[in-house]
């Protein structure tokens, strides 16, 4: 994997965002990344486009090597963040493609700069009527008709969050990498060396809680779900959408995905992966390419 050097943008909130970049000719296009992970995770994409498009990848606030000065409750705030970055960087027309975590901040930026987000592509992404996180039962089973609720109830989930935060206070990297093996990297795995860089960005992660509550409450549709009301700024998005989904996905089910596209109506176009699971960009490498190609242009 090509490695590629670390900038860092200055935000007028007091954020300071790292990114990394590749190109300059052709359109530009916007990756953004997940939960668990930073712009690391997209450096083999950078790899296989950089000679057609000018690329940028932001590191997240409270991911990567990016700052964490204040906390966010929102994805639509992770936006705002991404918006003032383009600013900075000198951004203008632009694609946008979200993995996961990062769809959703792709589909807010989409809804706030609709003259800017010239297309948005989301890779295994939350839906837009957000990702639940359940109450567990006292054996650890999801009670399927209650949710959590606040940032107390969630840092304290016995079963999705308080091991990953526990993980992170004593650098287990094995227990990272045992949740990757098992959830996204199950059907292949990067190279070794790879893996260890993925590990190192894991691992950088501060704002768990943030983002899972963020991802309880989202919900950009114009009708409410058991976590939150609807925004209606899904009908904001003008632009194109091209959903990328791997049929495998243990992490944002197929489902889903089926769903955000009927949200979308005419405006998506669906490129789906057999074979592949939440990670299309290892799982299917080539395929994977050559959709994000196709949906940028």
């Amino acid at each position: 994997m090509k490695a590629y050097p670390v900038h860092h943008a200055v935000l007028p909130n007091g954020e300071n965002l790292a990114y990394r970049q590749a190109g300059s000719a052709g359109p530009t296009v916007v990756l953004i990344h997940g939960n668990m992970s930073s712009s690391v995770h997209w450096q083999t994409t950078m790899e296989a486009l950089e000679g057609e498009f000018r690329l940028v990848a932001p590191d997240l606030r409270g991911f990567g090597d990016s700052s964490y000065e204040a906390r966010f409750d929102s994805l639509l705030d992770l936006a705002h963040d991404v918006e003032a970055f383009l600013d900075a960087v000198g951004v203008g027309p632009c694609a946008v493609v979200g993995w996961s975590t990062g769809g959703g901040v792709a589909l807010e930026l989409a809804a706030d700069r609709p003259d800017q987000v010239t297309s948005t592509v989301l890779v295994d992404s939350v839906p837009p009527t957000g990702y639940p996180i359940f109450r567990k039962d006292p054996l650890g089973q999801p009670i399927m008709t209650e949710l959590l609720k606040t940032k107390e109830e969630i840092a304290a989930d016995p079963v999705q969050v308080l091991p990953v935060l526990e993980a992170y206070r004593t650098g287990a990297r094995a227990v990272m990498r045992a949740t990757w093996d098992a959830l996204i990297y199950n059907l292949r795995q990067p190279s070794p060396e790879d893996y260890e860089l993925y590990l190192d960005a894991i691992m950088k992660q501060r704002n768990l809680v943030d983002v899972d509550f963020a991802l309880l409450t989202f919900n950009m549709t114009d009708s409410a779900t058991l976590s939150a009301p609807g925004s209606g700024r899904l009908e904001r998005v003008r632009g194109p959408v091209t959903v990328i989904h791997g049929e495998k996905d243990l992490v944002v089910p197929f489902a889903w995905a089926e769903k955000t596209i009927t949200l979308l109506g005419d405006r998506a176009k669906t490129v789906t992966f057999p074979d592949a699971g939440h990670s299309p960009i290892t799982d299917v490498p080539e395929a994977f390419v050559t959709a994000l190609k196709e949906a940028v242009q």
